[in-house]
């Protein structure tokens, strides 16, 4: 089984970001673990998910960020978030 670190320095979640800037990508894979209709909303529909945030906030994320969400697909959340990191890599 696959573990995402997302607060270890070498993961592209800080590549360049303060801890307040990753805090929209934290919050948004916070989401999806906690609950399961926002996960598979994200891995489904994942514009909806970003449009309509999660118990009424939104997610801070930058246009690269919300253009990769947008994009990927995955089959699951580990599946998701490893895509998200490799797209997040080469930016």
């Amino acid at each position: 089984m696959t573990m995402l670190t997302l607060d270890s320095p070498t993961t592209p979640f800080s590549f360049r970001k303060t801890p307040a800037q990753r805090s929209g990508l934290h919050r948004l894979l916070t989401a999806a673990i906690v609950n399961s209709q926002f996960r598979e909303k994200l891995l489904n529909e994942p514009e909806t998910a970003l449009a309509g945030g999660y118990l009424g906030q939104a997610f801070i994320l930058t246009e690269q960020e919300k253009a990769i969400i947008k994009t990927v697909r995955a089959k699951d959340l580990t599946d998701f978030a490893q895509k998200v990191n490799q797209a997040l890599k080469t930016v």
